[in-house]
């Protein structure tokens, strides 16, 4: 489907320039209904929401500040309730989680999580807080955009609240360290559960799980039998696993090989990070974490932009991937025209490739990018 969108789009771009104009644009017609049929709001669905804004460190001003300039624009139903948060705190305001837990969703810029030290991490502090416990990448090429490897379009959940981020360490005699991988049957049988419910509400044909149970045989064995167990529950999806070095080599090598990928915390850090690499970079991958009651929509895939004072100083962010996340809360609220209206334009302005940051190749601003996708949402 995303394939015969991007193709009927390049044929539109194509027939601007072209005398057959009037014969693409009516065959494409066909194609694309002028207005959508299956979606029925239930009266009160088109009330404004109440969205929590965090902007965060760096560069994460600039970019939630695009996608509070292209709400605007398009008269989404939505309002933001911004709040300050920054990664040196020692912890998140009670505000901020009080202002969460009423409006169900937050948009979050990136935040800076300090070097060693006894500061723990604010978005680590946030899953928990919040029983946030899956994680939700999209890594998929996007049209117009030219990278080593076509055809990939991978989602890797990963599991949010335990594993290695669990946060139990200690010394335990001066120079000797010791830090605890917690997994547990219920969150493993939980995220195992939560990727094939996707996998079968997107029409998606496998599920894979990472792991390292040839090693961990305990830790990482409990995770895979909690997904083996949940896969026979799933026949019409196929199930397989691959020990984490080897997924990385296959992902650098075939990544088109994968569709749904699940895996434990620390794992899913690295290969959703390597597979929006290989798809595009950071600055274009959207994702989200969610759990049953809440919802944060932040950029899929970090790699340490966060803190990039150049981008800040040029204001040459990439906002192309909150943008497309911002897409991913508008639907999470069942705003589902607004958000195909945003994600086409964002997807239309990245395939005539005129309005660019530097991670792609170009020389835009942060702005001009902005500008672009506003011009594309007319």
């Amino acid at each position: 489907m995303a394939r015969r969108s991007a193709l009927l789009l390049k044929q539109l771009l194509a027939a601007s320039q072209s005398s057959d104009t009037p014969n693409i644009i009516s065959s494409c017609s066909r194609f694309i209904p002028s207005r959508s049929v299956t979606y029925m709001p239930r009266p009160g669905d088109g009330a404004p929401r109440a969205v929590t804004l965090i902007p965060g460190d760096g560069i994460g001003p600039l970019v939630t500040g695009a996608v509070e300039q292209v709400m605007e624009a398009m008269h989404a139903p939505v309002y933001f309730e911004k709040y300050e948060v920054h990664g040196d705190m020692p912890r998140v305001p009670p505000e901020v989680i009080d202002s969460i837990k009423k409006n169900k969703v937050c948009l979050k810029g990136g935040l800076a999580t300090p070097m060693g030290g006894g500061v723990s991490s604010l978005n680590v502090q946030l899953r928990k807080e919040l029983d946030l416990y899956a994680s939700l990448v999209n890594c998929f090429n996007l049209p117009g955009l030219v990278t080593r490897h076509e055809n990939v379009d991978i989602v890797v959940i990963r599991e949010n609240t335990e594993g290695e981020y669990s946060g139990l360490e200690h010394e335990v005699v001066p120079g000797v360290v010791e830090s605890l991988k917690v997994i547990t049957k219920f969150c493993s049988e939980r995220i195992a559960k939560y990727a094939f419910e996707y996998a079968y509400l997107n029409n998606r044909k496998k599920v894979t799980a990472v792991h390292k149970a040839n090693i961990m045989k305990l830790a990482d064995g409990l995770f895979l039998e909690s997904c083996r167990e949940v896969a026979t529950k799933y026949p019409g999806i196929k199930y397989n696993e691959i020990i984490v070095d080897n997924c990385c080599m296959q992902l650098v090598s075939k990544p088109e090989q994968f569709d749904v990928m699940v895996t434990p915390n620390l794992y899913g850090n690295l290969v959703a990070n390597t597979a929006a690499g290989i798809a595009g970079g950071t600055g274009v991958m959207p994702g989200g974490n969610v759990g049953a009651d809440h919802a944060v929509f932040e950029q899929g895939a970090s790699a340490g932009n966060v803190g990039n004072e150049k981008l800040l100083e040029q204001k040459t962010a990439n906002p192309v991937a909150l943008l497309l996340s911002s897409a991913m809360m508008l639907r999470h609220l069942q705003f589902p025209a607004f958000a195909d209206r945003l994600e086409t334009a964002v997807k239309r302005v990245i395939l005539e490739g005129t309005h660019r940051t530097k991670d792609l190749g170009g020389k835009s601003t942060t702005q001009e990018v902005v500008d672009a996708v506003l011009n594309a949402l007319d």
